[in-house]
């Protein structure tokens, strides 16, 4: 336990404030299919550099958008991945490039430029949404490319991939839960590729860190276990709301760390 202490900076407050960013994260998540990697990379970026915060956030991340892509839907794991795979193939392989891309970036980029990129696209998210605004983009292949490569590039430099991807799912189809689905589809491979680019810093974690994603990890399969439960009784747009509010808040907090590295 000591070790997960030292991980949140010897703060029982700051750890307190990780657990309950993942758990709401996690169960809006199962409750809505979206969340969890964009409001707690925001968050964990509020205390670490951003490179450090999306490898702390990568594990529980693929768990949460593995059950949600291939876990119910009335199919079995394996009909999932072929049902999806086989209709989005080409959006999948796209993100999957361009978060390849993204997350070298991460490498190569002042992390200040990536902050504030992250901090516009909560903007955009949360203005879209509160003014009730859904941009819907039309279904064609050459968007679909654009898509997936440009929602690959910004998930893998900060973790935002759902706020472009969402444009296109709309429009593409109004089923829910294949709007989910599909979103988890691109954000496990998305993962994927972060793990495949940041393998040596993944690798230099210290055992203290291990632990804590390890805490996390359990935590937010449990908490979307519970939303994905709730899915069917709670109004989601509570949630929604909470989520907006959280995520204004981290995304000025983020945004001015951006604008003060410059100074």
């Amino acid at each position: 336990m000591t070790g997960l202490m030292d991980v949140a900076g010897n703060d029982s407050t700051q750890m307190l404030w990780l657990i309950v960013i993942f758990a709401m994260a996690s169960l809006l998540h199962g409750i809505s299919g979206l969340g969890v990697t964009l409001v707690t990379t925001t968050a964990l970026a509020s205390m670490y550099p951003l490179p450090h915060a999306i490898v702390l956030v990568i594990f529980p991340s693929l768990l949460l958008n593995a059950m949600t892509w291939l876990a119910g839907g009335g199919r079995t794991i394996w009909q999932n991945f072929i049902y999806y795979g086989r209709r989005y193939w080409l959006l999948a392989l796209t993100s999957l490039l361009g978060s390849i891309v993204g997350a070298k970036l991460l490498l190569w980029i002042d992390s200040a430029y990536i902050l504030l990129l992250l901090a516009a696209v909560i903007g955009f998210y949360v203005i879209s949404s509160l003014l009730g605004k859904q941009v819907r983009l039309p279904d064609t292949k050459p968007v679909l490319i654009m898509v997936g490569f440009s929602a690959g590039v910004v998930g893998g430099a900060t973790n935002a991939m759902s706020t472009i991807l969402m444009m296109y799912l709309l429009s593409a189809s109004n089923d829910k839960h294949t709007i989910a689905k599909v979103g988890n589809m691109c954000y496990f491979l998305g993962k994927i590729a972060q793990i495949i680019v940041l393998r040596e810093p993944i690798m230099a974690l210290s055992s203290g860190e291990w632990q804590l994603i390890a805490v996390l990890s359990v935590l937010s399969v449990a908490t979307l276990l519970v939303g994905i439960r709730l899915r069917r009784y709670l109004p989601q747009a509570r949630f929604r709301q909470l989520i907006l509010v959280i995520l204004t808040v981290l995304g000025i907090r983020v945004g001015w760390q951006g604008i003060a590295a410059f100074f």
